[in-house]
């Protein structure tokens, strides 16, 4: 039953009408809520908001290293420290390593360009902090509505945005409403701000409809795969940042790493792989578990045999980047709303941070809002915002950094070499943009032109598999749902995936969703795709990597998906 034939059926849909409606209740979408609030407050004037967020609560589908730059939180909240804001671990040293399979090489800190510093910076919880802000949101007087998946945008006859559309519950794998059915609600706004995440479903269909990509440099994504440990005191270095480059990666192939050491003897460690890597037999979470072996990093997670608590996995989770930066930002606004965060691609890649970015982008989106509304002004463009944007600090921060990664395309050694010379001898100040030509899918080869790679079995206290990481994830969805995962055409993976690549959607995905196994509808001789979309964790990578796009992530129903605790 399609939703045109569900609404025909069931509706009309209730609507309930807003000043301003934010889809994503993660730093930027609070962050814009909060501001227009603030704005609403500081002004005598009234303005209602609501976020929508598809987890179950906010904070459970947030995943990040992560290492905060508070600068976009202390604009926000000048006095957060007294009002309880969980930044709880300041940095008190890092290091920059590059590893071979065996060895280490630190960089001295002394020659660390300023991007890569962390003096001032907090370790923290990024679910954390965004549970903190949706309370400080709510003491506002924001509404937010848990467990409330955005699934489609609405248009007004002229075209522009007039809200979102949440998705209808209780339908059944077959498309058919169940016993426990309820239709979707509209909500309808003035000015309705996307800030789904990396590759946000709603927000990739808009960037489409608009052309809002018109000019820009493809968009580039990194996957970030992510463990939480807790290990021995004699061990753990609170505020410890590490971060290395190399192996396993090889020279041609974009990644690094992140171990940074919280409180309570809990360390966050990760690994991020470009995805415009070439050779299909790659396996993102593979390399992670690989690398957790080189000696420089188990060292924090053994040491029984030299008497030393064992360490535990507590945690595990995986979430795609945007990483092209401000080569690759899409126009940001739209007749009727706006997008921002790394729904946009705000990232600062060349420092490994995005939260203080994403939240700056929802507080300027957020004064242009509230500046609009009050004017009586609705269903317009905010030009107001990328404007503001183009004069504020954080245009200046990633303006810096806007070669960054484009640099890593003449492989390790150059982008290394070439990054030090534009971050630490010319600060940022490059006199040309090195610019990419592709989207990340594009770069994957045809299995024949390459080498499959050999990863080691998981030993299950080191190294682990999928499933009993997926586990840990606390992944839940609705069993008796439509699969939000869905093929243009059911006949590519096989005739064209496996065939030409190898079948690479069964190591790209970190939680083995994907995997071919014999079609027992042909004998079993012949294989077919088998989608375990229960085991989701909503990182996106198979919209971004899939080969030839055949692959769609759609809003599954609200509350499903991962449940991330500490992370």
């Amino acid at each position: 039953m399609t939703n045109q034939e569900i609404l025909a059926q069931f509706g009309p849909r209730e609507a309930m009408e807003y000043d301003v409606v934010v889809v994503g209740g993660g730093p930027a979408g609070l962050s814009t809520a909060i501001r227009l609030k603030q704005l609403a407050a500081e002004k005598g004037t009234e303005i209602s908001v609501v976020v929508l967020e598809k987890g179950a609560e906010p904070g459970v589908h947030i995943l990040s290293g992560a290492v905060l730059d508070p600068i976009a939180l202390a604009e926000l909240f000048p006095d957060w420290k007294a009002m309880g804001a969980p930044l709880n671990q300041p940095v008190t040293d890092e290091a920059m390593m590059f590893l071979s399979e065996t060895g280490a090489h630190r960089t001295p800190n002394f020659l660390l360009p300023k991007c890569s510093q962390n003096h001032g910076n907090y370790i923290i919880s990024l679910g954390a902090l965004t549970r903190w802000l949706a309370q400080q949101a709510e003491n506002l007087g924001v509404e937010i509505f848990p467990g409330f998946a955005a699934a489609e945008v609405l248009y007004s006859g002229d075209g522009a945005v007039r809200g979102v559309a949440t998705g209808n519950l209780g339908v059944g794998k077959d498309g058919e409403p169940g016993e426990a059915f309820q239709i979707g609600m509209e909500l309808l706004a003035k000015y309705t701000i996307f800030a789904e995440g990396s590759r946000g479903h709603l927000g990739r269909q808009l960037i489409s409809r608009f052309n809002l990509d018109a000019g820009c440099d493809p968009q580039s994504y990194g996957i970030g795969i992510k463990e939480l440990w807790e290990i021995d005191p004699a061990r753990h270095e609170p505020g410890l940042v590490v971060h290395t480059a190399g192996w396993p990666m090889d020279e041609n192939t974009y990644g690094g790493s992140f171990l940074y050491h919280m409180e309570d003897n809990k360390v966050a460690l990760g690994f991020i792989t470009g995805l415009n890597y070439a050779n299909p037999y790659l396996s993102p979470f593979e390399e992670f578990q690989r690398w957790k072996t080189h000696p420089n990093i188990r060292w924090y997670l053994e040491g029984e045999d030299q008497g030393l608590k064992p360490a535990k996995r507590l945690a595990y989770g995986a979430r795609a980047i945007t990483a092209g930066g401000l080569s690759s930002l899409p126009k940001t606004v739209f007749p009727g709303g706006a997008l921002v965060g790394c729904e946009a691609g705000f990232l600062n890649v060349s420092r490994i941070k995005g939260s203080h970015a994403a939240m700056k982008s929802g507080m300027l989106a957020a004064e242009a809002a509230y500046d609009a509304v009050t004017a009586g002004r609705s269903h317009d463009e905010l030009s107001a915002y990328p404007e503001a944007f183009e004069a504020s600090w954080l245009y200046t921060e990633l303006n810096k950094s806007r070669n960054f990664k484009a640099w890593f395309k003449y492989g390790l050694t150059v982008g290394t070499l070439m990054n030090g010379l534009e971050q630490f001898a010319l600060k940022g100040h490059f006199p040309w943009t090195i610019h990419r030509d592709k989207p990340d899918h594009a770069y994957l080869k045809p299995a024949a032109e390459c080498q499959p790679i050999d990863y080691p079995k998981p030993d299950g206290k080191l190294t682990f598999d999928r499933l009993s990481s997926v586990f840990i994830s606390n992944a839940n969805h609705e069993e008796n749902q439509p699969a939000h995962l869905t093929l243009k055409d059911a006949s590519v993976p096989v005739n064209v995936n496996l065939a030409k690549f190898a079948g690479p959607e069964a190591r790209y995905c970190p939680a083995g969703v994907y995997e071919f196994v014999p079609d027992e509808a042909k004998g079993g001789s012949a294989q077919r795709l088998q989608i375990n979309a229960a085991n989701c964790v909503h990182c996106k990578t198979c919209d971004i990597k899939d080969p030839t796009q055949n692959i769609v992530w759609v809003t599954p129903e609200g509350g499903g998906g991962p449940n991330y605790a500490g992370m």
